[in-house]
């Protein structure tokens, strides 16, 4: 695997378990709510720019991409 994918892989596992903690969700909940909403395809195809930016403007971009797709969670 090279050094990008990897970080990217890294980012995203990380990103999951802060959007579980903020929604108080188990990791597992919080994955398969983010992959339902479209929200872990964003972060691959945005890993570029997502990952300069700070976890709570990321979880509540996440939080926001969720909810014009049909999520719930506020």
């Amino acid at each position: 695997m090279d050094a990008k994918l990897k970080d990217m892989a890294e980012y995203i596992v990380i990103a999951i378990h802060e959007f579980a903690k903020r929604h108080q969700l188990e990791e597992e909940q919080a994955y398969r709510y983010l992959n339902h909403y479209k929200a872990i395809d964003f972060l691959e195809n945005q890993y570029d720019v997502a990952h300069t930016q700070s976890f709570d403007d990321i979880i509540e971009g996440l939080t926001a991409l969720c909810q014009r797709h049909g999520g719930a969670l506020v």
